[in-house]
């Protein structure tokens, strides 16, 4: 599933592409993925202009010049591709919107994804639940000891918590922990003042560094984009099992926390 560092990647390199285009016609091909009728969606959105991008957790808002918004969130499988309509991508799309022959965004792998329309403050209120930020104005070391403070059970399991602090989840909270040299399967409960502080600034290294390396995504955004899924090559433990641990050489495990995959290094990261 995309995290912060995909849909932050997406949201920079969609708004140099559409911000103030005009919408000119929209292909629903699964209507599950709206909120309302394909008819209505259509009717609500075409002729209308994209003036802000907006990212929020792993979602992306797109405001509209009419003040509503469309809110995409990937789920699971869930790609962006940015071409023209002769460029379609060889993929099953769910929804494809128009800016003109030569601008198309294609929303591929809706499965569990979806694109509402909707008001700015239904949107405010979908999104009511998820916790700060990790770039966030008030997000700060003490801010952050404080959330993680308030919670028990495994580090994993409190980071890809999406009340607790939005945007991480399963590939980016092991490499997180790997940054602070701490298992994901350590008691975020047995974690003193210098391993958060620590953690904290692993948080910050890890997300800025996978959003400036274009995130992992598989597909490109753009037709010659050589930027989009450039941090596969950076992931130091995720998806890296039985390979040798780029710090110490320890060989990477594998193992399933609450339904979750996990990696970490033994040799090098805490496991108290």
């Amino acid at each position: 599933m995309p995290e912060l560092p995909e849909m932050e990647h997406y949201r920079i390199e969609l708004s140099k592409q559409l911000l103030d285009k005009e919408i000119t016609d929209v292909q629903i091909n699964r209507e599950k993925s709206l909120n309302i009728s394909a008819d209505l969606f259509k009717e609500r959105v075409v002729g209308r202009k994209i003036i802000f991008v907006e990212r929020r957790a792993k979602h992306l808002l797109f405001h509209l010049d009419n003040g509503r918004r469309l809110l995409l969130h990937l789920m699971l499988g869930g790609l962006i591709y940015l071409g023209a309509k002769d460029d379609r991508p060889n993929r099953n799309t769910q929804i494809e919107i128009e800016f003109g022959p030569e601008l198309v965004l294609y929303l591929i792998g809706l499965r569990l994804g979806y694109l509402h329309e909707m008001s700015a403050r239904e949107a405010e209120e979908t999104l009511s639940h998820l916790g700060p930020e990790p770039f966030g104005r008030k997000m700060n070391p003490e801010l952050f000891k404080k959330l993680l403070r308030k919670r028990r059970g495994s580090l994993k399991t409190v980071l890809v918590n999406q009340e607790v602090i939005s945007g991480i989840g399963n590939c980016y909270a092991d490499e997180i922990a790997f940054a602070a040299g701490l298992r994901p399967t350590v008691k975020v409960q047995s974690l003193g003042d210098e391993d958060l502080e620590r953690l904290y600034e692993a948080m910050r290294d890890t997300l800025s560094e996978m959003t400036e390396a274009g995130g992992y995504m598989e597909l490109p955004l753009t037709q010659g984009d050589t930027v989009t899924g450039g941090a596969n090559d950076r992931l130091k433990v995720y998806d890296r099992g039985g390979e040798p641990c780029p710090r110490c050489g320890d060989s990477i495990v594998k193992e399933e926390l609450n339904g979750r995959k996990v990696f970490y290094s033994p040799g090098c990261q805490d496991g108290r």
